[in-house]
């Protein structure tokens, strides 16, 4: 067996959190003199005392690390906790990752005084009346990722407006065009046909492009410019079309409804 000095050193925990770890009985040592009162611990230790260390990684306390160590948890609900924990934390990094890509897209549209070469074609052109099978949303501009995420793979539409007294909200809709109508769809999901649009400025560019931040202000000059103006009270449109399966990218297209001055 080991000094509590030693344990301490094999287990990189330090003395102060073993001793308290034993003051409220999450782990004891195996042995304690009674004449020196030194604690002693065992190998097979440090296997409880990287159960103890994993559950305060997922979340829990310790009054509720020692009622999970009283109910002897399986190692299958322990790698199933893991996993969901690893889930919630590769969310949050990639959540945190999409918002240095947009700082540093904002960052560039600033240093360049939204002067940016795009080599992007803008078109007017018309849309016909679509059949849209769509849920509801709320929330920022950095949720519609995490949206798109919950469709099936495919060419996904966004459409999306402001809501009324949130300056940095909108309310979406998130589905896809269909060719035809269908006969019943899963909740939460709606079908309604979109009227037709006889003028849209559209724009057409790469979602992994350092022009995607820079997009809209650059459609809204040329609109300003070409003498139109956007409609009111029609929402703008975003397609998401899917490259290919072995690439994390997507072609976007943005459409803006106008009518002449």
């Amino acid at each position: 067996m080991f000094k509590i000095s030693v344990f301490s050193r094999l287990s990189k925990v330090s003395l102060k959190t073993l001793r308290y770890y034993d003051q409220i009985g999450i782990l004891k040592p195996r042995k304690v003199d009674h004449d020196t009162c030194y604690r002693y611990y065992s190998a097979d230790q440090l296997l409880e005392l990287n159960r103890i260390l994993i559950y305060k990684e997922l979340g829990f306390t310790l009054p509720q690390i020692k009622q999970l160590l009283q109910e002897d948890i399986t190692l299958e609900n322990i790698q199933g906790m893991f996993k969901l924990k690893r889930s919630e934390i590769q969310q949050i990094i990639d959540t945190e990752q999409a918002k240095l890509v947009r700082i540093e897209e904002r960052m560039q549209l600033i240093e360049k005084e939204g002067q940016f070469e795009t080599g992007q074609e803008i078109r007017v052109k018309a849309e016909g009346a679509q059949l849209f099978l769509y849920q509801k949303a709320c929330g920022k501009e950095e949720d519609i990722p995490d949206l798109l995420r919950q469709l099936i793979q495919g060419p996904q539409v966004v459409l999306w407006k402001e809501v009324e007294g949130k300056e940095d909200e909108f309310e979406f809709e998130v589905g896809y065009f269909l060719t035809c109508e269908l006969r019943s769809f899963p909740e939460p999901f709606q079908l309604r046909t979109l009227p037709p649009e006889p003028m849209m400025a559209t724009m057409a560019f790469h979602s992994n492009s350092n022009f995607e931040c820079a997009a809209c202000v650059h459609l809204a000059k040329w609109i300003e410019k070409n003498n139109y103006q956007i409609k009111e009270n029609e929402s703008g449109r975003e397609l998401y079309l899917p490259l290919s399966p072995e690439r994390d990218a997507q072609f976007i297209e943005i459409q803006i409804p106008i009518i002449n001055r």
